[in-house]
């Protein structure tokens, strides 16, 4: 007599997949690659015990649980364990539709449940309150606030991670969504149209990268159209279990791009190119837009891919600098983009290239668990500076994430290295062609 089936814990919809976790042969080869698995030696902490725990869970052996929540979400879906499986097991997935399950049977209380309501509910999803967010932060920055603040002591109120943070940001620069209009011609002869996703921290933090990659695609002969109707790509929903929000930014999204009739849509961030890939798994089960998300995630380039792809002008001005590359995870083991960011460095006429070890190892930052998971990211960020060669000036990178976490670790670990984004390299090369050469040092 056969056994009766076991009953899943899964309820809802988009479980872990039991193809992707059944592809596990528990081999090992991907513990050396998981940074939590490094810091703690513990099996639950590795990528083949995460998929041993989803699959338990599936097959009722275990519940939903806290003591299940725990190494999920402890998990920085860096990915990194993806690209050292043999067997192609797709980790990030089976880790994101793990959280999904949890937090439907698990939901938020206190003051989690206040912040997640407050700032990934009502701000992120909503560019005029991500604009206003800015404003205040700038009016912090530059009315004498700040340096109030930090003279009084006053920041020392705040968790250290935050205080580091705080030293870190960058001055906030006005959104390309504000200052530019919603179509930006081409220079010289046309070979294109293709849309730019502004993001949600990458346009209020970082919006001189938004506004380099903006000059960068029209010197080479591509029209930019930046949609008004665009949103946060849901990644930092979707890390954190809130599949909802997630499907409902991307629905957005689709329309918002597939609207603009562009050839491609061009993303600056390794995280959110990631997730905008990833839209037709996440509404594989939505009729209306499975379709559509397929025929979206088809555009979607990173701006290094698109360039390399489609060929650019190489620049004749130099950037006198000696930099190395940090592969954001996102983008090395998301995307498998690796080649082509160097490529781009390397061209760039004064750049002396340093190899950085291990510069694939994450730094720590994964969306936003250095937020909430500080201590582990900490620990993890101290080792991706052991590995970031102290002769370089410059440290490049794909994502604005990795960035301000970079920033932080060499602010902790008393270096003076500039952390850039790699089309602001080949920005500054373009805009130097025509620089007289006492300006074109770093």
């Amino acid at each position: 007599m056969s056994a009766p089936a076991t009953k899943s814990h899964y309820l809802w919809e988009d479980p872990p997949d039991e193809e992707k976790y059944s592809a596990c042969v528990h081999c090992g080869l991907c513990l050396e690659s998981c940074p939590t698995y490094l810091e703690t030696g513990h099996e639950q902490q590795s990528p083949r015990g995460r998929v041993h725990l989803i699959k338990a869970v599936a097959e009722g052996k275990i519940p939903l649980s806290p003591g299940f929540e725990q190494p999920v979400f402890t998990c920085l879906d860096c990915r990194a364990c993806e690209t050292a499986c043999p067997s192609g097991v797709q980790v990030g997935s089976l880790i994101e539709a793990a959280r999904g399950q949890i937090r439907k049977a698990m939901p938020l209380t206190g003051w989690r449940a206040l912040l997640h309501a407050v700032f990934l509910r009502g701000v992120f999803p909503h560019p005029s309150r991500l604009f206003a967010l800015g404003k205040l932060m700038k009016l912090y920055q530059r009315s004498g606030l700040q340096a109030l603040a930090r003279k009084t002591g006053l920041l020392n109120l705040l968790p250290g991670h935050l205080q580091a943070m705080e030293r870190v940001v960058p001055a906030v620069p006005d959104p390309v969504m504000k200052r530019y209009p919603e179509v930006i011609p081409a220079q010289g002869t046309p070979r294109g149209r293709v849309a730019l996703l502004t993001g949600c921290v990458m346009d209020v933090l970082f919006g001189d990268i938004n506004e380099a990659t903006v000059r960068v695609l029209t010197r080479n002969g591509y029209e930019v159209v930046v949609p008004r109707d665009q949103r946060c790509c849901g990644a930092l929903h979707i890390h954190a279990g809130d599949r909802e929000q997630g499907k409902i930014l991307a629905r957005r999204n689709i329309d918002a791009f597939l609207h603009a009739r562009v050839d491609s849509v061009i993303v600056n961030a390794a995280g959110c190119g990631c997730a905008l890939k990833e839209y037709p798994e996440l509404l594989q089960n939505d009729p209306a837009y499975r379709e559509k998300a397929v025929q979206f995630a088809e555009k979607v380039a990173d701006i290094s891919k698109f360039l390399a792809a489609h060929g650019y002008e190489k620049p004749t001005g130099r950037v006198e600098a000696r930099v190395a590359y940090h592969d954001a995870c996102h983008l090395a083991h998301g995307q498998g983009i690796r080649a082509e960011p160097r490529q781009l460095l390397r061209e760039i006429p004064g750049v002396a290239w340093v190899e950085m070890p291990l510069a694939d190892r994450c730094c720590g930052s994964a969306g936003i668990y250095n937020l909430t998971h500080p201590e582990m990211a900490g620990k993890i960020l101290d080792e991706k500076m052991k590995a970031v060669p102290e002769q370089a000036d410059i440290i490049a990178m794909g994502n604005p994430g990795c960035m301000l976490q970079m920033m932080m670790g060499v602010h902790r670990h008393g270096r003076t290295q500039r952390v850039v984004h790699t089309v602001q390299l080949l920005d500054w090369a373009y805009q130097r062609e025509a620089a007289p050469q006492e300006e074109r040092g770093m």
